[in-house]
């Protein structure tokens, strides 16, 4: 079942970020905004999803791009190593379509390591029908490119 993220979820989401790789800092991060979120200290148009299975097994955060028409940025997708390869992904990526769908969201942008171990969550997207749009060269550090995929929801 995939519903709204609440503040019960907040241990248990960090850990399926730790556990696909996370590092402290990012944890760290990911913790603050969830905090933030729950808070209610800032935009409301960002959501948090949680794929539940007798408990969180997998997370979606989207947030509105600053100063576009309706464009959309998924920030977090994750699903706990032990329940990938299950379709559960592409699940959650499409209920977050629908949910922006539904919204008027024009398109929706998500971005991924250039690294070679990557390139498992680059093909999930190219399967997911999302297209490889940039590449900026040594963002993340040097020889670690930023690649940016994308999707239009709404046409025009």
């Amino acid at each position: 079942m995939i519903r709204p993220s609440t503040p019960d979820d907040t241990i248990a989401l960090i850990a399926i970020a730790d556990a696909i790789g996370f590092e402290s800092n990012e944890l760290d991060q990911l913790s603050e905004m969830l905090t933030d979120y729950f808070d209610g200290d800032s935009d409301n148009d960002r959501f948090w999803l949680t794929d539940d299975d007798n408990g969180p097994i997998g997370v979606a955060y989207c947030e509105p791009e600053r100063m576009t028409n309706r464009t959309w940025n998924l920030q977090l997708i994750a699903i706990r190593p032990d329940r990938q390869g299950q379709g559960r992904g592409a699940t959650l990526l499409r209920h977050v379509e629908q949910t922006l769908t539904a919204r008027g969201g024009r398109m929706l942008l998500v971005e991924t390591s250039g690294l070679p171990e990557f390139e498992c969550t680059r093909a999930f997207y190219r399967k997911c029908a999302y297209e490889e749009e940039a590449r900026i060269r040594d963002f993340y550090a040097t020889g670690d490119d930023k690649v940016v995929f994308r999707k239009v929801l709404n046409v025009d």
